[in-house]
């Protein structure tokens, strides 16, 4: 769905547009109100010929949404998965994930895609974030008969500047009415977060005032992760992210998040990634994708 008269840069209404691969990517400045929970929000289509391809989905720490106003993925599975699996459809969520998933797409996607912190994901879909975990499911399941009109209303404009001002209205009002999360829940999540999981979960309970077992229970209920795996999950992307800075040094790496030795570092890109770092690096990640 290409932007009038436009071949990247600023589309008016504060929406710009840029070119990244084989994609037009379509972002604007969300709102106030949905600034503390989206780590990311932007429209895109393909830019040439649609070309099936598949990407591996790597855990980020974030909640995914996507509404889909093109073609829908063929296929969503867990890495190494081989069991039959629920086919998604359309626009979807996707919780927090401990380990890769494959996607396959046929080409001819169009899209909306959201990144969301886990407690913001918590308030908007105002479902135990437990129940998500490691699972995919349509829109209609989390957010109920509203999500099917806010879709069609989406793909029945063309305009990018209207498309975001319905969505940012939609999840403006969804998130007044939510659930709040418990202020020990969010501020061991902000400890978690700074120190990039590098943090003893015993540290974290004593520093919010709860047992470690009421804290475990809590935590994971609203987030979707233990504390433990959601501290592996976080070493694991702020590893990623050192890794594509150029000239990046393995051993650096290894040190400054926190794990035993490089042994330990290429054992957790395995598990969480099913990959090598220096692969990981070279394929670049972008939002918790690799390209395959």
């Amino acid at each position: 769905m290409p932007v009038a008269g436009v071949t990247g840069g600023v589309a008016g209404r504060g929406v710009e547009v840029t070119r990244v691969g084989g994609r037009w990517r379509v972002t604007r400045p969300w709102p106030a109100p949905l600034r503390p929970i989206v780590h990311s929000y932007a429209g895109y289509w393909e830019a040439a010929t649609a070309t099936p391809y598949r990407v591996r989905l790597v855990p980020t720490g974030r909640a995914v949404v996507v509404i889909s106003l093109g073609e829908p993925f063929a296929q969503i599975r867990r890495l190494g998965d081989a069991s039959p699996t629920s086919q998604v459809t359309g626009s979807l969520v996707a919780g927090l994930d401990d380990g890769p998933r494959v996607c396959d797409h046929p080409g001819g996607q169009e899209a909306i895609r959201l990144e969301l912190t886990p407690l913001g994901a918590f308030r908007l879909f105002a479902v135990p974030m437990s129940e998500l975990t490691n699972r995919v499911v349509e829109l209609g399941d989390v957010l109920g008969p509203e999500a099917g009109s806010l879709v069609e209303r989406l793909a029945a404009t063309g305009d990018w500047g209207t498309r975001f001002d319905l969505l940012d209205t939609a999840l403006s009002a969804r998130l007044a009415r939510g659930p709040r999360p418990a202020p020990e829940v969010s501020h061991a999540w902000r400890l978690l977060s700074r120190a990039g999981g590098a943090i003893p979960v015993g540290r974290i309970a004593a520093e919010v005032g709860w047992s470690q077992g009421y804290l475990i229970r809590r935590f994971t209920e609203q987030v979707g992760l233990t504390p433990k795996a959601s501290a592996r999950v976080l070493r694991f992307h702020r590893a990623v992210g050192l890794l594509t800075h150029e000239g990046a040094n393995l051993t650096h790496v290894t040190a400054t998040c926190g794990f035993y030795d490089q042994a330990h570092l290429n054992r957790e890109f395995r598990a969480l990634a099913g990959t090598t770092p220096g692969r990981a690096a070279s394929a670049r990640v972008a939002e918790g994708a690799l390209a395959l």
